[in-house]
């Protein structure tokens, strides 16, 4: 058997070299915003169920959703919305194989950001 020396090995070496970079945090953001979709579209199911159930039930679920944290959950929600299609929309330009070099794919990591941003700042004025 090969005589390994397992005490002087670091465990996780890329974790010391490792520097973040834009498309692993924007598709990171990605995940993290279809989760965060997946959680705005229960809240949409919740109070469409208070609605079916009964009148009381239904205006506690919709003031609290017309609340102002309701007001600001749903903007989070709706900038995740934003950020997820526009991250989608990068993968397929990916898989066509164009904008594939680092410098263009940092900047559409950026322009998501910024994209999303704008899409729900131009959503929240026009409704």
């Amino acid at each position: 058997m090969a005589d390994v020396n397992r005490g002087n090995r670091p465990l996780s070496p890329h974790l010391s070299i490792y520097r973040p970079q834009m498309t692993s945090a924007s598709s990171i953001m990605v995940r993290i915003t279809g989760i965060a979709t997946l959680g705005a579209a229960l809240l949409v199911v919740w109070w469409l169920l208070a609605a079916a159930t009964s009148e009381p039930y239904f205006a506690v679920v919709d003031g609290l959703l017309r609340s102002w944290f309701g007001d600001l959950v749903m903007l989070g929600a709706t900038w995740a919305i934003f950020y997820h299609m526009l991250g989608r929309l990068r993968h397929v330009i990916w898989d066509f194989g164009y904008c594939l070099e680092v410098e263009v794919a940092e900047k559409l990591g950026m322009g998501m950001f910024v994209g999303a941003t704008v899409l729900t700042v131009l959503a929240a004025l026009i409704v």
